[in-house]
């Protein structure tokens, strides 16, 4: 008696890939890649094109912006933004990650006191120098300084200029602990403050919780969870849901509008001339719209507008 035949399953449908453009703040969780996090965005609102603006490590959590379609064009001024950061501190042992996951490379037994610790905090902010930790994904010879440091090779890396706006405070659960909240520039490594501030207090650091609360324009109360994504297996709609708008990452920028035939003009990428009252009166990088709708990021001087970023005509429909 021969056995009934049976179906093979059915492969499962390829969704058709999609132009979306805007912002969506993803609040990550700790374990996931900043790599991972675009994936699952772009996957969940099947995007064509996605990257987000500052890598948060794995160990951290918290404001991870992502860009869809256009808003890619507006990542680096997003990035030039200032960054907010919560983070524990664990007095007493330095790693060679200068955080939780690496390997402890010196101990102490000194625990310093709020009053040593308010003390010290003046001197890391304010414009200074700082040498990245080894582990971090600063290039040397062409090649990332955490790949050399875990293939065992002697990293070397220079300090760098980095600004420290405000470095605070905020909960001293015990002696073996601080949390403190940074405000920082572009390329200022937390990691690097808890190393440099335990040594600075005659004992060691490392950073053992560290969440971002803001980068630029964008914060915790934009912010969405994974869990709060569509869901694409689930049969959710990817609409836009809670993406914001393009022209949100340029809003550290100065802004104005020009007329529909500049704007015109802009898209073909030729320089436009803006006289009387609508000429602009700022000189530098500046965001063109017309009637409300971004047109183009512009260098501007005397008037004169020379787009530097055009966006799609999508964005103008």
């Amino acid at each position: 008696m021969s056995m009934p035949e049976q179906a093979s399953p059915q492969p499962r449908a390829k969704r058709e890939k999609r132009d979306v453009d805007g912002w969506l703040i993803l609040d990550k969780p700790i374990g996931m890649t900043s790599t991972h996090a675009v994936a699952v965005v772009k996957r969940a609102f099947a995007a064509k094109k996605a990257g987000h603006a500052g890598t948060l490590d794995p160990l951290a959590s918290g404001v991870l912006p992502i860009a869809l379609g256009e808003a890619t064009k507006t990542v680096p001024f997003v990035m030039d933004g200032r960054k907010t950061y919560r983070f524990t501190v664990r007095w007493g042992v330095e790693t060679d990650t200068d955080d939780a996951e690496g390997k402890v490379i010196a101990t102490s037994d000194v625990r310093p006191d709020e009053t040593a610790i308010v003390a010290a905090l003046p001197a890391f902010t304010g414009d200074l120098m700082q040498t990245p930790p080894k582990f971090s994904a600063i290039k040397i010879a062409g090649e990332r300084a955490y790949d050399l440091a875990r293939e065992g090779a002697e990293v070397v890396l220079e300090p760098r200029p980095v600004h420290i706006g405000r470095l605070t405070i905020v909960a001293r659960p015990d002696a073996d602990h601080v949390e403190l909240e940074a405000e920082c520039g572009k390329g200022t490594y937390v990691r690097a403050v808890a190393r440099d501030l335990g040594r600075a207090l005659g004992t060691f650091g490392h950073v053992v919780a560290l969440r971002r609360t803001a980068v630029g324009p964008f914060s915790e109360s934009t912010a969405v969870s994974v869990e709060q994504l569509p869901q694409p297996e689930a049969g959710t709609p990817a609409g836009r849901g809670p993406l914001l708008p393009v022209q949100v990452g340029l809003s550290e920028l100065p802004a104005f509008q020009i007329s529909r035939s500049d704007a015109a003009r802009l898209a073909r990428g030729q320089s436009v001339i803006v006289r009387g009252r609508d000429a602009p009166i700022v000189s530098g990088c500046a965001a063109a719209s017309s009637e409300g709708t971004l047109i183009a990021i512009v260098d501007a001087e005397g008037g004169e507008l020379r787009p530097r970023r055009i966006f799609n005509h999508r964005m103008r429909a």
